[in-house]
């Protein structure tokens, strides 16, 4: 499944990925390694379906695969990212079982239910109320009763921006009491990214569940 990208910073985004290889991506990990931990403590089946909010080129979804994931996900606003995503994974057992969406999440509007919503570095992009309403009301409508929301974002005293963009710093606490309508915090920790170039960034993690 494809979507169209409308999201006026499709450009931007498209262009960091057109013009910068990955070690050149701030975001860049080897192994998503505090991905994957969420995963496992969200305690989802492999038959349940999970979405990768941004996940672009991440190699969450090649993990996934490998550990037995048959719905699987991927949403970005940059096709040169997901285009990296697709062919590294062509050659893939069960790469038939990936589907690719091209949107903004502040526009975009599920049309089925996840079990596990996954957002590594989006959400703290989102500097407008209105957005981070939205996005909230989006993973709401989208995540079934039980399913699980894991999100990452700059700590507190991490940068205050990234590939040219201001972003929103959050803690545990302020994540809880933004998304608690809805969700309520099962887990939480602080992890430090490292940049391919040796720079430190700490992340706030949480793991939350759809009441």
């Amino acid at each position: 499944m494809v979507t169209m990208c409308d999201s006026s910073l499709t450009n931007h985004w498209e262009a960091v990925y057109s013009s910068k290889t990955a070690s050149d991506r701030s975001w860049t990990e080897e192994s998503p390694q505090e991905s994957l931990q969420f995963v496992e403590r969200a305690s989802t089946d492999v038959t349940d379906p999970v979405i990768d909010i941004g996940g672009g080129a991440s190699l969450l979804v090649d993990s996934l695969l490998e550990r037995g994931y048959r719905d699987v996900t991927v949403l970005d606003l940059a096709e040169p990212a997901l285009d990296e995503a697709r062919s590294r994974i062509a050659a893939k057992e069960h790469v038939s079982d990936v589907s690719f969406i091209c949107a903004d999440i502040t526009t975009w509007r599920p049309t089925r239910s996840y079990a596990l919503w996954h957002d590594r570095a989006v959400f703290h992009f989102l500097t407008d109320e209105n957005d981070r309403n939205t996005y909230i009301a989006t993973a709401s409508a989208a995540i079934r009763p039980g399913g699980h929301v894991i999100l990452a974002t700059f700590a507190p005293q991490g940068p205050e921006s990234c590939s040219g963009l201001p972003v929103q710093r959050w803690s545990v606490r302020e994540l809880e009491t933004l998304f608690s309508a809805s969700f309520t915090l099962v887990e939480s920790c602080s992890a430090t990214h490292t940049t391919p170039w040796g720079s430190d960034q700490p992340f706030t993690w949480v793991l939350l569940k759809r009441k």
